[in-house]
């Protein structure tokens, strides 16, 4: 039987939680931005940047709580490592609000929606499987999961490439649409590396 956790551990799986939420919460801005009017753009990317500045708090927290702690629950690398890829989530997903609103783009690009729905599902089932990560080993369907789901972000990218590219576009317009949709394809790669360290850590406490 494993032994129970010390009670520093809680505090790790608290922020990670916290983190989730976030993570899920920055999602769904995510999702009332690219189909909102020109006229909410600015007051939802503002607090999409918020919630990216939240992520960067409690990524700071777990380090800060890793450097205090003496006993851990997983290797010290894994946890670190967990913490910037879920950082890294919100920062992909900030800078590609941030991209639509300094390159002024009015319409997004059709299949833009795809991947947003695609990025959605994956914040849920990673603040889901947050709150479980004490027990590491039930989460192989989490990952098993995002990892579909990150195949069908890069069919859905590539769709949306060959339209970009089809000649209906002015050559500057397909440059600023491409970087955006860049960054929704780095957040959906974010995602499974999250996915992958989590896979990892249930390796290393099987």
């Amino acid at each position: 039987m494993r032994l129970s956790r010390k009670p520093t551990s809680r505090r790790f799986f608290e922020l990670f939680t916290e983190a989730g939420a976030n993570i899920a919460a920055s999602v769904d801005v995510l999702r009332e931005f690219v189909r909102a009017p020109d006229e909410r753009r600015a007051e939802l990317a503002e607090r999409l940047h918020e919630l990216e500045h939240v992520g960067d708090r409690a990524t700071h927290a777990i380090i800060e709580h890793l450097d205090r702690s003496f006993v851990t629950p997983f290797d010290r690398e894994d946890i670190y490592r967990l913490a910037v890829r879920l950082d890294d989530v919100v920062d992909d997903i900030d800078a590609a609000v941030d991209l639509t609103m300094l390159y002024r783009v009015d319409v997004l690009p059709e299949g833009v929606d795809d991947q947003v729905e695609l990025l959605s599902r994956a914040a849920q089932l990673t603040a889901e499987a947050l709150p479980r990560l004490a027990d590491p080993q039930g989460l192989t369907d989490y990952w098993v999961e995002i990892n579909s789901l990150e195949n069908e972000a890069d069919k859905a990218y590539r769709r949306l490439l060959s339209r970009l590219y089809d000649g209906r576009l002015e050559a500057l317009e397909v440059m600023k649409l491409k970087e955006i949709v860049d960054q929704l394809e780095a957040a959906a790669d974010a995602f499974e590396h999250v996915a992958d360290v989590v896979r990892t850590i249930a390796v290393k406490e099987s």
